[in-house]
C-alpha cells in the first residue's frame, strides 16, 4: 500500500486486522511489545504487515478506532457484570438505540463461544441442514449468538412452521444458564471438532429478533412479525417498536423526509415504490418537487416486471441510509404510537 493510498483510507474501508494494525501505531512501543507478547507467530507476521502498510494514517481515522475499540471494551465489561441485555440498555442510554445495537453486534462476534464461532463461518444452507435436527428452543439458542446476517440466512432456509417457531422463541429466549450454553457446546463441537471452555451466559430476546428481521427481505420479515404476532401481540409490538422497515418511513416527519430524500440513490427510491402502497407514495411524493415527483411516477409506469428480490434489497438499502442518519442525530425516527415517540 502506497502512502497516498494509506493517507486515503476512511475508518469504514478498514478490516478487523487493520483496526489492530492503527491501534498498535496510537500506543507507544512498551505496550505494543507487551501485547504482541500474547499473538502468535502467525498473528504476529499478519500484523506486522499491515502495520507496514498504515503509514500516513490520518489522525481521525485513528480517533475512530480508539474510540470503536474503547466502546467494545466497555461493552464487555457491562456484559460480565449483567449479561448482554444488560449492557444493551446500558449502551442504549448513552449511546442511543442505534450505537448500542451495533456496538452488542461486535461483542457478539467477538466473544461468542468457539464452537458458534465456526458455526458462523457455515454456509447457510449446510448450517440450517445440521440445526433444523435440533429442538427450534436449541436453534434459537444458537441463532442469538451468531451475527443478525448468518442468522436470517438460516432462518430463510427453514420451512415456514419451524421458521415462525424459532423466531418467536428468539423473541422470548431471555437470559440462559451457562450450564444450557455449555451443552449445547458439546452438540456444536460434534461438528465443529473443537472444545473452548466458555461461562458466559446468552440471550436472545426482542432486541435480537429486531436485527434479524431488519436483515431479512420484507416479505420474510412481515411473514414472521404475523407469525409472533399471532402468539403473542405484546411481544411482537416490542419487536416491532425495536426494528425499522421501509414501511416505517410513514412515521418519519416531513422534515426528515426530506433530508433521506436527498441521500437515497434515486434508482434505489423507484425500484422501492415498486411495491409501496399508495399511502407511502403520496407521503414520499409530498416531500419532493413537482419534476422529481413526475420522473419517478413515469419511470414507475414504464417499469417492466422486476424481481422481489431486487425491489426487497433496493428498501433495504434505503433503510441503512435512513439508520445511518438516525444515530449521525440528522433525523429522528417517531414510534409507532408510544408516548416517548409523540412529537408535538
Amino acid at each position: 500500500m502506497s502512502k497516498a493510498v494509506a493517507r486515503a483510507i476512511t475508518f469504514e474501508q478498514l478490516n478487523g486486522r487493520q483496526k489492530a494494525a492503527v491501534l498498535m501505531i496510537a500506543l507507544d512501543v512498551e505496550s505494543a511489545a507487551h501485547i504482541f507478547k500474547h499473538f502468535d507467530q502467525s498473528e504476529i507476521e499478519k500484523l506486522t504487515v499491515e502495520i507496514t502498510n498504515m503509514q500516513g494514517v490520518h489522525s481521525g481515522v485513528i480517533n475512530k478506532v480508539i474510540e470503536e475499540f474503547q466502546q467494545l471494551t466497555v461493552a464487555q465489561e457491562y456484559i460480565v457484570k449483567g449479561g448482554i441485555e444488560y449492557a444493551h440498555s446500558v449502551l442504549e442510554k448513552a449511546l442511543g438505540s442505534m450505537k448500542a445495537g451495533e456496538i452488542i453486534e461486535k461483542v457478539k462476534e467477538l466473544t461468542t463461544v468457539k464452537g458458534f464461532s465456526i458455526l458462523k463461518k457455515s454456509d447457510p444452507r449446510q448450517l440450517a441442514n445440521f440445526l433444523q435436527k435440533e429442538h427450534p428452543q436449541t436453534i434459537a439458542l444458537i441463532l442469538s449468538h451468531l451475527a443478525s446476517d448468518l442468522a436470517a440466512e438460516v432462518l430463510d432456509e427453514f420451512s415456514e412452521e419451524l421458521r415462525a417457531d424459532v423466531a418467536f422463541r428468539i423473541t422470548t429466549l431471555g437470559r440462559v444458564a451457562p450450564s444450557l450454553v455449555g451443552e449445547i457446546e458439546t452438540v456444536v463441537d460434534q461438528v465443529a471438532e473443537e472444545v473452548i471452555n466458555e461461562s458466559s451466559t446468552s440471550t436472545g430476546g426482542a432486541r435480537s429478533m429486531a436485527a434479524i428481521l431488519n436483515k431479512v427481505g420484507v416479505a420474510q420479515a412481515k411473514f414472521l412479525m404475523n407469525a409472533i404476532e399471532q402468539r403473542d401481540p405484546q411481544v411482537a409490538a416490542e419487536v416491532k417498536r425495536l426494528m425499522f422497515m421501509f414501511e416505517d418511513i410513514m412515521y418519519i416527519d416531513d422534515r426528515s423526509v426530506q433530508r433521506i430524500l436527498r441521500e437515497v440513490d434515486k434508482k434505489d427510491l423507484t425500484l422501492a415504490l415498486k411495491i409501496a402502497d399508495e399511502k407511502l407514495k403520496m407521503k414520499i411524493f409530498a416531500n419532493m418537487s413537482e419534476r422529481a415527483t413526475d420522473m419517478i411516477k413515469e419511470e414507475l409506469q414504464f417499469m417492466g416486471p422486476v424481481r422481489l428480490r431486487d425491489v426487497e434489497a433496493a428498501q433495504t438499502r434505503i433503510v441503512e441510509v435512513i439508520r445511518q442518519l438516525e444515530e449521525n442525530e440528522e433525523i429522528v425516527i417517531g414510534g409507532r404510537g408510544s408516548p416517548e415517540d409523540v412529537f408535538v
